[in-house]
């Protein structure tokens, strides 16, 4: 059994091992990390033969944890790594490069319409009728999107959304809301299938999937870091946040949001932002809450998008692809029986 995780920001850990009778056996430990001194490598891989089959991470890295000798340094992978790497190879999960990857740059469609296609193409790469995809938002009017389990009400001033020229949307994942001013943000999605990110927790998952985006920010000369649960941060302020969800036929929809250009006093007006929001976030204004990337690369909001879609090709292989005419069908059927509903969108007042 094989698996792999590369840790956010960090070194690739592979595990690769036998069950015997219920315990993990011939267990070997690998990958590009620093491990001092070098014969602790020994260590890892003796504390993890015998463990059974179904110990989880703690229990894995509790077990590397006291195998390790006094003073030893782990440097661009934890003991936690190792136990994910573990739970990937019982699991049997896929790694980036065992699928064809397909990246859409299509032209915009309504808020409603992308939040439509999330869910047609997640379910569709859930059943395997579409390749694992990228999918670059582009959308032709300004939305507020706000998240499955928010309230309306509390998150939402109609009155300045309507100033302002926002729709109000919801959107099938959960976490909070989003000021998508036309041009001001990007956004994209990733659907992949749940075998990619088997053996990883839910939180992990997160950083998992937003690894191949920080490295593409790093090579604009940002230092892109990954806060958990779900924020892309930089020293010099928030830049975005993840949302995910997870369908029933093993489909996951993985999506950020990027600021590139947020007027944080336009956010204010339309968004019900309160002082204990601000107050866990350690600022003290809404506007200070994002960091545009115009500020910090100089660069277009096209010439940042293009750069993504190139380090994702080089990270996966990917080609680019289209949003297919029944795709598209389809996600407009539902827009019209969901997503522009009363019903939906009110679902929590």
């Amino acid at each position: 059994m094989h698996g792999e995780y590369k840790v956010p920001g960090g070194k690739l850990v592979v595990a690769d091992l036998e069950v015997v009778d219920g315990k993990i056996s011939e267990f070997r430990l690998a990958g590009d990390f620093f491990l001092e001194p070098d014969d602790a490598l020994l260590d890892i891989n003796a504390a993890v033969n015998g463990l059974p089959e179904t110990a989880d991470v703690p229990t894995i890295a509790a077990a590397v944890r006291g195998a390790l000798p006094d003073g030893a340094q782990l440097l661009g992978f934890t003991p936690e790594s190792v136990g994910t790497a573990v739970r990937r190879a019982l699991v049997t999960a896929s790694a980036w490069t065992d699928f064809e990857w397909e990246i859409v740059d299509d032209p915009a469609v309504s808020p409603r319409m992308n939040l439509a296609l999330d869910e047609v193409l997640t379910g569709r790469v859930g059943d395997g009728r579409r390749k694992p995809t990228l999918r670059i938002w582009e959308w032709d009017e300004s939305a507020v999107v706000i998240g499955s389990f928010q309230s309306y009400r509390n998150e939402v001033d109609p009155d300045g959304a309507a100033k302002h020229g926002f729709d109000v949307v919801r959107r099938i994942s959960g976490g909070g809301a989003m000021l998508m001013g036309a041009e001001q943000i990007i956004t994209y999605s990733l659907y992949v299938p749940a075998s990619l990110v088997a053996g990883l927790t839910f939180a992990d998952s997160y950083a998992f999937l937003d690894d191949w985006v920080l490295q593409a920010l790093r090579s604009l000369g940002i230092e892109a870091t990954y806060q958990p649960l779900n924020d892309i941060a930089s020293p010099s302020g928030k830049i975005g946040g993840a949302a995910q969800k997870r369908l029933a036929n093993g489909g996951v929809l993985h999506h950020a949001t990027l600021s590139y250009d947020i007027d944080g006093e336009v956010m204010t007006q339309v968004l019900r932002i309160g002082r204990e929001k601000l107050s866990d976030k350690g600022t003290a204004s809404a506007a200070k809450r994002v960091d545009p990337l115009r500020t910090q690369t100089g660069m277009s909001r096209r010439a940042i998008i293009d750069r993504l879609i190139q380090s994702f090709q080089t990270f996966t292989g990917a080609t680019m692809g289209a949003i297919s005419p029944d795709e598209y069908a389809e996600a407009e059927a539902l827009v019209e029986s969901k997503f522009a509903t009363d019903a939906w969108l009110h679902r929590v007042p």
